[in-house]
């Protein structure tokens, strides 16, 4: 295996665990409409799905009876005033991502989260002020599983494809990362349910760590 140029990462469920602040937006919308709260491990697996995804999980067959762009909206601006009370870097990333700042290895964020919520939530990371390269899920047509935000992503770095890792906690990741001809890496540790852990998805690399990534650029360094 070579190491990489350059590693690509996702965002909530791979670099931050944005679980925490998804699920207190999503119980706000529940409580105000009567439902009752979902708890950490009930919502921690929808996180990586979006709103809708985390409001159809909290509802179940109700949510059909609702106006789900009403409930969208509701969620997100809560989301938004209260976007990083109790997000924090998964264990291990701080210290990969001063790994790859140390030694120069250059790095950036392709997610799916809407610009207006990813660009004010990475101000609240010190540590990611080195991030050479940030795209959202509305700043291309396309995005995730569609490979173009990769794509753009090893442009601007002026890397190919091939010599960059992406790491991710879902299939669209690593969809995306094998149509753009990057490494995939499936971040274990991430929002993936029980089912999905024991499925065989097309990926180079898994790892139940972040520390797991940074043992691997050793390896390849210099083994």
């Amino acid at each position: 295996m070579i190491a990489p140029k350059a590693i690509l990462f996702d965002l909530d469920g791979t670099l931050l665990d944005t679980a925490p602040d998804l699920g207190a937006a999503l119980n706000f919308v529940l409580e105000r409409h009567g439902f009752p709260a979902k708890s950490y491990q009930e919502y921690r697996v929808e996180s990586s799905n979006g709103a809708l995804g985390l409001l159809k999980m909290g509802m179940g067959e109700k949510f059909e009876k609702y106006d789900a762009e009403v409930l969208r909206a509701a969620l997100l601006q809560y989301y938004q005033a209260n976007i990083c009370r109790n997000t924090r870097p998964f264990e291990g990333i701080v210290d990969l991502i001063n790994h790859l700042d140390k030694n120069r290895i250059p790095w950036g964020i392709i997610t799916n989260k809407p610009g207006f919520l990813t660009e004010p939530l990475l101000t609240h990371i010190p540590e990611f002020k080195h991030c050479r390269v940030c795209y959202s899920g509305d700043t291309f047509e396309q995005r995730k599983p569609h490979p173009e935000p990769l794509l753009k992503a090893a442009e601007k770095l002026s890397i190919e494809a091939e010599n960059i890792w992406y790491v991710g906690d879902a299939k669209r990741d690593m969809e995306a990362a094998r149509a753009a001809h990057m490494v995939p890496v499936l971040a274990r540790y991430g929002y993936l349910t029980e089912a999905e852990l024991q499925q065989n998805w097309d990926v180079d690399i898994t790892v139940d760590s972040a520390r797991e990534i940074m043992l691997l650029l050793n390896e390849n360094a210099f083994g």
